[in-house]
């Protein structure tokens, strides 16, 4: 019997749930709330925001950046990416980026792996096909 959409959001809550549950989440929640209390890491976090978002309205306006904007913008992000708890950030944000790749691939195998009707199993090396920006591995 095939699935209808209201039994695959449910599963997908079921599945939340449990992925919510994994280390590399609270690893992530805890470093986020570990850059949100960090007044010097929020501060240089806006400047980044704010330093980009000027640079690109004036990118916008035709004007160019300044080789001393560049090395201001480029001090900054020094600084930034050797904040430790930013760096702390970073990994643990790479970490659940990567688990969630992960089970959008076995999803997605699982997606092009089903045959459809009237057509034979796909080889268990996969292959062709579409993908998912096609649905394929």
């Amino acid at each position: 019997m095939p699935a209808d959409t209201q039994q695959i959001m449910d599963e997908a809550v079921k599945l939340g749930k449990l992925v919510a549950q994994h280390p590399a989440i609270a690893r992530y929640k805890e470093a986020r709330r570990a850059v949100d209390q960090d007044s010097e890491a929020t501060r240089m976090l806006g400047e980044m925001d704010r330093q980009i978002e000027s640079l690109t309205r004036q990118a916008q306006a035709g004007m160019p950046v300044t080789d001393a904007q560049q090395q201001q913008l480029e001090t900054l992000q020094n600084r930034i990416v050797s904040h430790i708890k930013i760096k702390a950030l970073n990994l643990a944000q790479m970490e659940f980026v990567d688990l969630l790749r992960k089970v959008s691939q076995t999803i997605q195998r699982q997606v092009a792996d089903v045959p459809q009707e009237g057509q034979p199993a796909a080889p268990a090396g996969g292959g062709g096909g579409p993908s998912i920006s096609g649905l394929s591995k």
